[in-house]
């Protein structure tokens, strides 16, 4: 397709819009401005640079493409590669296993931002902001499958420390870029079994947290959350920091809520928690998954579940409340494509979002029309959204349809094959 085709079908959508009262140069503003989280383990199967290079704490990534980045140069090429092909406000999400130890004999209870600064310069390169993550798995420091909420004294006080460490990495991230980073805590902590006390590593995981963030500095623009799970691998009857759990600690501590698509049982969905937590929580983060059967992580496809997200965001107002952010990792197709592919689904029902007459369909629900409600609902899907998102696309030059797919393939046969 040929710029001008995308502009002439741009003039008709633009029409279609406006005649149902959306303002369409300002819906694409709105939706280019609002951050995506790019999750950094996509690109090397979650093994990262500090550990033994396999994975461990209930997390397997499925498949063997060629290509995986090697080195943290490697990762970083192909996330900046990705994000060429990826509109909109981007950020960068990395897990503390991504440090760069330089040769140092240290571990991840006396990380600093020194094990860190190449991907603060690289961020900043971007134009991106960062995101952190702690890393509670894959370390011999693992009590089994406790980190946190384990039973020796020892093994959480490093885990402590830990936590401490990573916090203060992140305001030097804030401080640095200048923007926002959200630190996310995701336990794996858990039993495989049915447990005779599931009190008591509560118990010991509140103390710790307590003690992570009691002596952590505070900044407005460093965000605290908690992620919830309902089941691991090997932690499959008993999960410590399940949803209650890390519901109820951010709302008693005043930390942001974790939301992972993948972390609850199937039938429920995260769309229709977000106005419910927001009642009562400042700040929500999300990890937006796609769990096929079961937590699984397959790349997210726009399909209704990943619109009714955005749909809530938007519709809300929650854009300043809602930390987006994507979590998945699959092995078996080409890595940097997932990403694209991805954020591209994500900017997507941002952007459809940004595009849909909510307020009519609004009218009608408060004045009991419910048959207009229905009705105006599935009008919305018929709108010529397609030649926004190429327009939109061929404003940022990120590739118009299918463009980057051929990008892509040069790239796997210049650069991953090679690997």
């Amino acid at each position: 397709m040929n710029d001008k085709q995308v502009l002439k079908g741009y003039e008709y959508a633009k029409e279609q819009y406006e005649a149902v009262g959306v303002d369409v140069e300002a819906a694409i503003a709105k939706a280019d401005s609002i951050p995506v989280s790019m999750h950094c383990w996509q690109g090397d199967d979650v093994i990262g640079f500090d550990g033994p290079g396999e994975l461990t704490g209930g997390i397997a990534t499925t498949g063997n493409y060629p290509g995986r980045a090697r080195t943290p140069d490697e990762l970083r090429s192909d996330i900046g590669f990705a994000k060429s092909m990826i509109p909109g406000a981007v950020q960068l999400n990395i897990h503390a296993c991504y440090a760069e130890k330089n040769g140092k004999n240290i571990d991840r209870d006396e990380y600093t931002i020194a094990e860190f600064q190449n991907w603060v310069d690289f961020a900043k390169e971007l134009g991106t902001g960062l995101d952190f993550n702690p890393t509670f798995f894959s370390h011999p420091k693992m009590d089994g499958n406790f980190s946190l909420s384990s039973l020796n004294p020892d093994t959480r006080k490093f885990w402590i420390e830990h936590g401490k460490r990573c916090n203060e990495i992140a305001h030097e991230f804030c401080k640095q870029t200048g923007k926002t980073s959200v630190v996310n805590y995701w336990m794996p902590d858990g039993y495989k079994d049915i447990c005779a006390d599931t009190k008591i590593h509560r118990d010991l995981m509140t103390e710790s947290l307590d003690q992570i963030f009691n002596s952590s500095p505070k900044s407005e623009n460093v965000v605290y959350s908690i992620e919830s799970k309902l089941f691991g691998v090997g932690i499959e009857s008993y999960t410590v920091a399940s949803h209650e759990y890390s519901y109820g600690y951010a709302l008693k501590r005043g930390l942001a809520y974790t939301l992972d698509a993948g972390h609850f049982h199937p039938t429920e969905v995260i769309s229709a928690k977000l106005s419910a937590c927001l009642q009562f929580l400042d700040k929500v983060a999300l990890h937006i998954s796609r769990g096929v059967r079961w937590d699984s992580d397959h790349v997210i496809i726009w399909d209704d579940e990943l619109q009714n997200i955005m749909d809530e965001i938007i519709h809300n107002g929650f854009e300043e409340r809602v930390y987006i952010g994507l979590d998945y990792f699959d092995a078996s197709i080409n890595r940097i494509a997932c990403w694209i592919i991805g954020m591209r689904n994500a900017r997507k029902a941002i952007l459809n979002a940004c595009l849909a007459p909510v307020e009519s369909v609004r009218k009608a629900e408060r004045e009991g029309d419910y048959t207009s409600r229905l009705a105006l609902m599935e009008e919305r899907r018929t709108l010529p959204f397609s030649a926004v998102w190429d327009y939109y696309c061929l404003k940022k030059d990120v590739g118009i349809g299918r463009e980057w797919l051929d990008k892509v393939k040069e790239y796997e046969r210049d650069v991953l094959s090679a690997r």
